[in-house]
């Protein structure tokens, strides 16, 4: 089924994701945000953003798949990002829930994180690449922050406008 994306001027957007239980029915939810993230030709999405304040991120790397990029194809649930690297790398970043705003955001390129699948069994692994980059943005998403936080006081001047018109369509 496919979920509404929750868009910029929500409060949910601002509130913090709760760990998720074995007992959620969390592999439907997982399934569901997939179809949603395919659908809105999106590369990532975080529980919040489908308006499920729960520890989940989505990530399809396929939209990248003629530029070169290995697919990954992946839920995570109660991810934690254990550790980043000091080498920092810029990426123009976009988000489903701000639409057609897109600017460069500085994360480290490297992560290690542990997280849960399906089976509600604990991995960790070292991510890279624009994985790392998906999953650190839509970690913020389960933090209550958006990737424009991250952006400096005059970045953020330039795009107000852009946003109150994304907040006025708010409902």
């Amino acid at each position: 089924m496919i979920l509404p994306v929750i868009k910029y001027g929500s409060p949910l957007l601002r509130r913090r994701a709760s760990e998720i239980d074995k007992g959620d029915p969390f592999t439907e939810l997982a399934s569901n945000m997939s179809l949603t993230l395919k659908q809105a030709k999106g590369i990532g999405l975080a529980g919040p953003q489908v308006g499920v304040l729960k520890n989940i991120i989505i990530i399809d790397t396929s939209p990248f798949m003629d530029e070169g990029i290995v697919t990954v194809e992946k839920a995570y649930f109660n991810p934690v990002i254990l550790n980043c690297s000091d080498s920092m790398e810029t990426y123009n970043e976009g988000c489903l829930s701000i639409p057609e705003i897109h600017e460069d955001i500085m994360r480290p390129d490297k992560i290690e994180v542990r997280y849960r699948d399906e089976h509600f069994e604990w991995h960790e692994e070292v991510l890279d690449g624009i994985v790392a980059r998906i999953f650190q943005h839509e970690y913020d998403h389960l933090q209550g922050v958006l990737f424009i936080d991250h952006l400096n006081t005059v970045k953020k001047m330039l795009i107000r406008n852009k946003l109150k018109e994304i907040k006025s369509t708010f409902k």
